[in-house]
Parts: structure tokens; sequence; C-alpha cells
């Protein structure tokens, strides 16, 4: 019981580790889409791009079988993150960030 403990713990501070990683890459993420968002504003551009966001779907979900990732969930979380910041994007546009 005491090595399944150990190895808990030693697991889980791995976890602790990436999702530190994924947060600071997800807050980088959102500066450069941010800057994205009022470039976008800046040239009259419409918020959403669903044609990127095809191609993104497709790239993410084929780089996701590749790790052994369901792709469902790649899917998932790129459709979380772009509703994010198409939301974003329509608020700059709107002159409200």
């Amino acid at each position: 019981m005491d090595d399944a403990l150990t190895e808990l713990t030693r697991l889980r501070g791995s976890i602790d580790n990436m999702d530190s990683a994924l947060i600071h890459l997800l807050a980088e993420r959102f500066k450069v889409t941010q800057r994205v968002g009022e470039l976008k504003a800046s040239a009259g551009l419409p918020a959403a791009d669903p044609a990127r966001e095809a191609r993104q779907i497709a790239r993410l979900r084929a780089l996701a079988e590749d790790a052994d990732l369901d792709p469902e969930l790649a899917e998932k979380f790129l459709t979380f993150i772009v509703a994010e910041v198409v939301r974003h994007h329509e608020k700059i546009a709107r002159g409200e960030d």
C-alpha cells in the first residue's frame, strides 16, 4: 500500500506540473489571439473565421490521433477555446476591450 501511495503522489505531482504548463500555454495563446482580435477589428474583419476554424479542428484531430488522444476530446477542447476567442474578438470590435 505504501508503494501505491508513493506512486500516486508522484503521478499527481506530474499531473499538477502539466496542468500548470497548460494554463501558462493557454494564457500565452490568449495574448496572441487578443492581438489578432485587435487587428481584425481595425481592418473591419469578422470576429469568426469558420474556414480557419474547420482547418484547425481537422489539424488538431489528426494531431490527437497521432498522439493516441481521443480526437473528439481535442475537437471539444478547441471548439471551447475558439468560442471564447470569438467572444473576445466581438468585444474588441464593439470597443469593449
